[in-house]
Formats: C-alpha cells, sequence, structure tokens
C-alpha cells in the first residue's frame, strides 16, 4: 500500500499541493484526476521520492520514503510526463543500464530486462535507437523502464500525453494489462482515460483532494443534489420562466420535440421538491408527464467539485503574500521612541 499524510508542496509563498492525504491499495487502478494545473505531477514527484514535501510523509509497503528512501523506491515503477530516455542508447542498452541502475543481480539481470520489455511492447525493437522511435514507442520504453525489476507499484504520470488516438488506446490496454500483476497510479486530466482505465478515482483541484471513490461512489455522494430528468408539455420560454422562480433548481439542458420539453435539472433529489417541482410548473401550464433520477455522469461530478476550488487556493496564496508585506513593512517601521534609541546608542 502506498499512503500519503498530509503531503504539501509550496513554491515560494505559493501552495501547490495542501494537506493531501489518500492510499492506493493492493490490486487497484486508482486514478489522479484534475485541471492543468491541480497540482498532479508535484504530487507525483513527491509519491516517487523525486521532489521532497514541504511537510507530510509517504508510506511505500510500510516504508517511510523520508527515512527510509532506498527501501521505499525498491516498491516504485515510475514513469514520468517526459521519459528520461538517453536518446543515442538502443532500447536494451537503456533497459540494461535501468536494471544496474537498480542494482539487479547480473545472473537475473536479462531475464528481467526481457520480461519488462515484453510486458511493454517493446522486445521487437530493442536494436534500435530510441531517438528513432516513434512518440508512442518511446513512451513504451519509458513504461518498460518503470518495470525492469518487477515493482508491485507503478506511478505513470499523463501516460498518454502526446499520444495519438490509436496509440492511446494502446496505451490504456496496455495499463489495463499491467493492472492484473501491479498496483497502478496514473494521473490524468482525461474523463474518458480514467473512466475508461481505473476503478477508484481521486480528485485533486487547487492542490486539494475534493473527492474519491469508485465511479459508482462518486455518483452516490452527489445523488443528493444529481440530475432529475423531466418531460413537460408546453413552450420552453414558459417553462423556463417557471423554473427561473425556484432556486433550488438549475437548468443543465433543454431540447423540444414536437410538443414536449426534455429537461435535465440540478436539483436536490427529495420528495418534497420533486412535488413543489410539478405543481410549479403545472400552475404554469406545462405539466410534468415523466421524472426520473439521471446519475451523475464523471464530468458533471468533475465540474461540480472543482470548479471553485482552484479560486479559492489562489485567493488564500494572495492572502499569505498580503500579510507577508504587511510583516515587512510593520518591521521597517519604527516609533520615535525606537528611533531616539537607536541615535543614544
Amino acid at each position: 500500500m502506498i499512503e500519503a499524510k498530509n503531503l504539501t508542496k509550496y513554491y515560494g509563498s505559493r501552495c501547490a499541493v495542501k494537506e493531501l492525504s489518500f492510499s492506493v491499495e493492493k490490486g487497484q487502478i486508482v486514478g489522479l484526476l484534475g485541471p492543468n494545473g491541480a497540482g498532479k505531477s508535484t504530487t507525483m514527484k513527491m509519491l516517487t521520492g523525486c521532489m521532497a514535501p514541504s511537510h507530510g510523509s509517504v508510506l511505500v509497503e510500510g516504508y517511510d520514503l523520508a527515512t527510509q528512501p532506498i527501501k521505499a523506491r525498491g516498491q516504485i515503477g515510475y514513469l514520468p510526463e517526459e521519459p528520461p530516455l538517453y536518446q543515442d542508447m538502443k532500447v536494451g542498452e537503456y533497459l540494461n543500464f535501468v536494471a544496474e541502475l537498480r542494482k539487479l543481480p547480473k545472473a537475473t539481470r536479462k531475464t528481467e530486462v526481457e520480461t519488462a520489455s515484453k510486458q511493454a511492447g517493446v522486445d521487437e525493437v530493442m536494436g534500435r535507437l530510441i531517438r528513432n522511435l516513434s512518440k508512442g514507442y518511446r513512451q513504451r520504453v519509458g513504461l518498460a523502464a518503470a518495470l525492469v525489476g518487477h515493482p508491485p507499484f507503478l506511478i505513470l504520470d499523463e501516460p498518454t500525453v502526446g499520444l495519438d488516438p490509436q496509440q492511446m488506446i494502446e496505451m490504456r490496454q496496455l495499463i489495463q494489462e499491467l493492472g492484473k500483476e501491479h498496483t497502478v497510479l496514473l494521473s490524468s486530466h482525461i474523463l474518458s482515460e480514467v473512466s475508461a482505465v481505473c476503478d477508484h478515482i481521486l480528485i485533486v483541484s487547487g492542490g486539494e483532494l475534493v473527492a474519491q471513490g469508485t465511479p459508482e461512489e462518486l455518483q452516490k455522494q452527489m445523488q443528493a443534489s444529481g440530475g432529475l430528468e423531466i418531460v413537460v408539455i408546453g413552450q420552453e420560454e414558459v417553462a423556463k420562466n417557471a423554473l427561473a422562480a425556484l432556486e433550488w433548481a438549475t437548468i443543465l439542458s433543454i431540447s423540444a420535440e414536437n410538443d414536449q420539453l426534455q429537461i435535465v435539472l440540478e436539483m436536490p433529489q427529495d420528495t418534497q421538491k420533486k412535488a413543489e417541482l410539478s405543481a410549479t410548473l403545472a400552475q404554469a401550464g406545462c405539466p410534468v408527464i415523466s421524472m426520473k433520477e439521471r446519475a451523475a455522469s464523471l464530468e458533471e461530478i468533475f465540474l461540480q467539485v472543482t470548479q471553485n476550488q482552484p479560486q479559492r487556493i489562489e485567493e488564500q496564496s494572495e492572502q499569505q503574500e498580503e500579510q507577508t508585506k504587511e510583516q515587512q513593512e510593520q518591521s521597517q517601521q519604527q516609533t520615535p521612541e525606537e528611533e531616539q534609541n537607536e541615535s543614544d546608542l
């Protein structure tokens, strides 16, 4: 298990990651999902020991990454967003070099490299220079390097970035296959990628963990203010005006077909509110003929939990900067008594 406890990272006065705590259990494929600039790559670097947190800790199979780095990092295979490949090396040479860095026994080094290359699908290009490979194959070489030594945990930072659609599909299939033997944590800002590959999702925004769970659990968490699909008879403008009077209901979409309107609303899912909704529309001359709850999609959940978060973090950083400036100004200001004391000295 990988366990992050209160991970925090400051760049100067700006908080990139704030009090992030979560765990990745064995056998899971976990997606770290967030918009660009949410702190995903910073989090990945702290989890792999490539960057020290401002405070907080990481435990990998019980080993503290700060006090037992060799044992902790030995459990992890890491694919950065930009794999650190030596372009003038052949694929086989590079993977053997990685095996040496991992201090694998010479007796098993060849077997480990062959196994990793087959898992990543680069066994047929072992004799080719890395610089002559396509972007997709270079990404696979980076993944093969992460697999050398068969670490139980794989941490993949934006593994499909820069790939064409076909390469993205192949990489997702490969990650799913690797998930049968490894615990995988991958970061992405692509919703379809996370929903297709991962069985557990962590959503970060503004450096904070704002939601987590399986896709089904996240839908249940959002169900209290989830979607409601209704079909009414009437005119669109009349229905919109009637719904505008309900402060707790937001129109997500509306479409007309013949004399019927199909409306998707975001609103509380309790019986009293539904009854009030029906009565309001009926009084406006738009009777409801069908109503059903609609499970929130991953896209809707993502937007709901992230839309306000980055601004709040930025505001906190600005407040911290203002406080620092005020403290500096106060320290520079001297009272007449203090100035007199200095002149006496």
